[in-house]
């Protein structure tokens, strides 16, 4: 595979205002070639979402899940520009895709990586770093695993790096820069909370025969 470089990178990003990350995956995913990694993000619709990332999203839908059963339900705010935007059928299937994502996803807390909190990724850090399969490895072989195990947990936590459910092969984060890309506005999905029936009450159990002495008084 061809070297990818950051000058190679910077290139990209200028032509198509996609992100740092998202060009270095076009290029690795067309062994650098730069034409073929640009017409890569567009026909994805992530060079569109690039250009319009930094936008301001102030309107949008409060969406609910709310799963068979009734014992999950899911509420989620997703912000869009403008309220004609979020009255479109597009839009508002996006916004119960989402609440879906996050009712099927039970471990995941926060929208993206950059939103858990440092104290929280200094403890992933300090339980990785004290694995027995690392006490014999060099200081700098240690940091790069670590790195690579945090990472990879960090993303198991947030709801924009999950694969989406209708769609294994794309995540959460390309699903939104789609979604992008066909309406012409920026997206973000800003929170979301899970309510699970039950979720923190401490049930009382009690046997069947202390049931049946408090109901005979013991004898």
């Amino acid at each position: 595979m061809a070297e990818i470089s950051a000058k190679l990178v910077q290139e990209l990003r200028q032509k198509t205002g996609a992100g740092m990350m998202d060009c270095k995956k076009a290029l690795k995913e067309n062994d650098a070639d730069l034409a073929k990694a640009e017409e890569w993000l567009r026909k994805k619709g992530i060079a569109k979402a690039g250009a319009k990332a930094d936008r301001v999203a102030a309107e949008g839908l409060v969406g609910s899940y709310i799963h068979t059963g009734g014992r999950v339900g899911v509420l989620v705010e997703v912000n869009c520009e403008t309220d004609f935007v979020a009255r479109r059928e597009e839009f508002q299937t996006l916004v119960r895709n989402i609440a879906m994502q996050v009712a099927a996803c039970p471990n995941v807390e926060y929208v993206k990586v950059s939103d858990i909190p440092a104290d929280i990724v200094q403890k992933e850090k300090d339980i990785e770093m004290g694995r027995d399969d690392l006490s014999n490895k060099p200081d700098n072989v240690k940091e790069k695993i670590v790195q690579g195990r945090i990472d990879k947990r960090l993303k198991e936590l947030t709801l924009m790096d999950q694969p989406y459910i209708r769609d294994q092969s794309i995540t959460v984060e390309e699903l939104v820069k789609q979604a992008i890309a066909q309406i012409g506005e920026n997206i973000q999905v800003r929170r979301f909370v899970r309510f699970v029936l039950g979720e923190g009450i401490e049930k009382q159990e009690v046997s069947f025969a202390d049931e049946v002495a408090a109901q005979t008084g013991g004898k």
